[in-house]
Formats: C-alpha cells, structure tokens, sequence
C-alpha cells in the first residue's frame, strides 16, 4: 500500500530498485584487518552491533554532503553522519576552505595558532553561561576533565550520573563487569535512574559530603532504547539540588550540542549547568572538543594538568570556527530539527500503512528510531538493514543524526525505500509480528 501523499511528490524516476548491494570488497579488506588489528574494526565502528553484519557496508571510500560511498561503489544517503560529526554534510566547502588555508599556515606547532584564542571567545559569547572554554580532541576528554575539575573544586570523590548513559570509555564510565575494569575504577560512582529526583536526593543523603558532581546528557538518549526527554522542572530542581549540596552540575552535550540550541542545551532546556562538554558536531568532522565552564570554576580549572600531544591543532579549532559560525548562519538546530521532522514524519506515516508503528523518539535532529512490532527486536533490526542494503544507511541501536546536508529529494529516497522495504517484510512475514 503507497501513501497517496507520498505518490504525489515522487517521481516514477526516483523510485528505487529491489535489488540489494553487495560488499565483497568490504568483506575481504575485513579478512585483511582481522590479521592485523584486534577485531577488524575496534570501537563504536565495529560490524558487532549491526544485524545482520552482511547487510552493512564496513569500509568506506569516500564522502560528499550528505552521502558516502564504501569500497565497494555502492552509494548511502547517511543518518549516522559519521556518529554524529558531519553536522553541516560532509566536505563542507566553507569548513574545508578554512582549513585549508590553516594547513598552509601550519597545524600541529610548537605553540597554539592565535585562532585557539578566537575559537574560545566564539564559544563564550555563543554558550549561555560559558565564562572561559578548554579544548582537546574527544568528547571523553573533556567528561574526564570535568570529572577532575569537580572533584578538584569540592575535594570530593563521588559521581552521580545516569544508569545508561554514556560519556565515553574510560574505566569510570564503562562500569565493572566489562573487560580490563576493575571494582576500583567505579568505586567512587553512583548510578541512578533518569528522571529520578528522588533517586539523586537519596544518594545526597547518603552520602553526606561525598559527592563532587553530577553528570548527565541534556535528555537520555542511550544505546538499544528509546530516548527520554526530562520531566517538567527535571532540570530546574537538578540545579537547585547540586547548588544547595556544593555538587558540580556537569552536561554532556557531546551529542546534543548545536543540534537542539546554539546556546547549549542547558539553554534550550531553562537551567544552567557548571560545566558542558562539546564535541561531536564542533567542527564537521575534524577532532576536537571542549569544555566550558563558569566563571566560579576558573582558578581550579587552571590549576587541573590536562594536556595532549595533539590538542592544540590550528587547522580542528579553524574548522571548528568555521562550522559554528555556518550553524549559526543557518540557524542549523531549527533547519535540522525541521528536515528530521519531515522525514520521520513521512517514515512513521509509510510505515503504519504496512501496520508497523515506528516510534520516533528524542529530538528530530538526532532521534531514535525502532519498529515496536516485535518485541524482541529483530524485525526492526532486519528492517534497518534492508533499507540499509537499498542504500538509507540505518541503525538498530544508536540514535541516528540528520544534518543540515540532507535534502528533499534524500527524503523522497528515503521513503521510497522505506515502503519498498516495509511491502518486502509483509510479503515475508504477513501479520506474524
């Protein structure tokens, strides 16, 4: 069954072929990394959560706007956006000139360029409540960082954050259990449920004194989930909490910044957080992070030793300068939020005319997305890796990312394959989920 609206608006040319792609290249130069590199691919790229493998492309060949094509030829329109960086589409003409023009200037020197000193003030005058800004390469830089600084300000140990959520790989994060943590590197964190005022009251209570710092993304999007939103006054009583105790109210909005507000997202949810952590869509692909802080927090912020052998680069922080002032050029949060919604919306409309509810949940810029039919997961998993196959690069169990690249006519694609994919699994499976 076609949606008649979606009928309407597509063209006979735009629609899609049956046929999936293939990836023997990707498969051999996968046979080729397992002999040289632990697990092929290490990390968040790894094949492991994709279901099934096969369907997915693991190599890329290269990127343009919102598209990437892998080793193989074979062309996606992408909704990972390299897990989140690409915010503006890659190659971004304006970015990549700027860097450009640094990289003849030089890059990695034996002293910061002077566009480190412009970058920070860009974010202070950009970011409600930042006072002074610091920059390293990753986002779990910089949550590691700010964990110091809380604990530095209040000579305390303990960390309050979220049960799910996710800031990084450090021992402290990943929890005990995985391989190479061990009881002492958690000893010092407290989890709580999200939402849960009541759970971060009684942790004050029980640990009087003890707790440095509270961390925690703008609104919970973890991994295999469906993201959450905070409750009414969540974050107006977070802050009150920590003020009254002494505890660092630390942000993570490695994700969610420049997705929902230029601001930062404690502007876009009405608090104002100690310290905020930024990486992911700073600066269009190139590495780099920040954090930034109040004013209240600068002295012990300068006396924390936190460096890298690579963390004053001019050409990242060019680029970074670059893509904030193009964001907020664009209005970027209002363009991407207002492309997901359009998209989704068409997506959750196609795929209730096959009798499948696709739940959309978390910001339209970066939600995440999972048929419901089927409780145990695999009809969506197989869902996404055949829209995957036809060329609309989806995952099973990490938020996607819209950017400002993607176009009316990635939509029309989208949806065609979409209902190409969902008319496959009711042939397949008729109502058995």
């Amino acid at each position: 069954m076609k949606l008649e609206a979606k009928t309407a608006t597509q063209s006979s040319a735009a629609k899609i072929k049956s046929k999936t792609y293939t990836y023997p290249n990707s498969q051999k130069l996968f046979q080729r990394a397992l002999k040289v590199i632990p697990c092929g691919i290490p990390g968040h790229f790894s094949p492991a959560p994709f279901v099934p493998a096969s369907m997915y492309p693991f190599f890329a060949d290269r990127a343009k706007g919102s598209h990437f094509w892998d080793v193989d030829g074979n062309e996606f329109i992408d909704y990972m956006c390299a897990y989140g960086p690409m915010v503006l589409g890659y190659n971004h003409p304006k970015v990549e000139a700027a860097a450009s023009q640094q990289r003849q200037k030089g890059d990695c020197m034996s002293a910061p360029g002077k566009i480190m000193v412009e970058l920070a003030e860009m974010l202070c005058s950009t970011i409600a409540g930042a006072d002074w800004a610091f920059f390293a390469k990753n986002g779990g830089d910089v949550t590691n960082l700010a964990i110091m600084i809380a604990r530095a300000a209040t000579g305390k140990k303990k960390i309050v954050m979220i049960k799910g959520g996710y800031h990084g790989v450090a021992p402290w994060m990943q929890g005990y259990g995985h391989y190479g943590v061990i009881e002492e590197d958690v000893a010092n964190i407290i989890g709580i449920e999200w939402n849960n005022v009541k759970q971060f009251e009684d942790a004050i209570a029980a640990n009087p004194d003890g707790i440095a710092g509270f961390i925690s993304s703008p609104y919970h999007h973890p991994t295999f989930a469906d993201s959450e939103f905070p409750s009414q006054d969540y974050w107006q009583r977070i802050r009150e909490l920590c003020t009254k105790h002494g505890i660092v109210l630390i942000i993570d909005d490695v994700r969610c910044g420049f997705r929902l507000d230029m601001r930062g997202s404690g502007a876009y949810f009405g608090f104002k957080p100690d310290l905020a952590c930024y990486c992911k869509a700073i600066a269009n692909g190139y590495p780099i992070s920040a954090l930034v802080g109040v004013d209240a927090l600068r002295t012990i912020a300068a006396k924390v030793f936190y460096t890298g052998s690579y963390w004053y680069q001019a050409v990242p922080m060019t680029a970074a300068l670059a893509t904030l002032k193009e964001l907020k050029r664009i209005n970027g949060p209002a363009l991407m939020n207002k492309i997901g919604k359009k998209l989704f919306d068409g997506m959750v409309k196609i795929c209730a005319s096959y009798g499948y509810d696709l739940k959309v949940t978390g910001a339209y810029s970066m939600p995440y997305v999972r048929i419901t039919n089927d409780p145990s997961n695999m009809l969506h998993q197989e869902w996404c890796a055949e829209c995957t196959a036809r060329g609309a690069y989806f995952t099973s169990h990490h938020n996607w990312f819209v950017s400002a690249a993607h176009t009316e006519k990635d939509i029309q694609k989208t949806w065609n394959i979409v209902d190409d994919v969902c008319k496959l699994l009711k042939k397949k499976y008729g109502n058995s989920f």
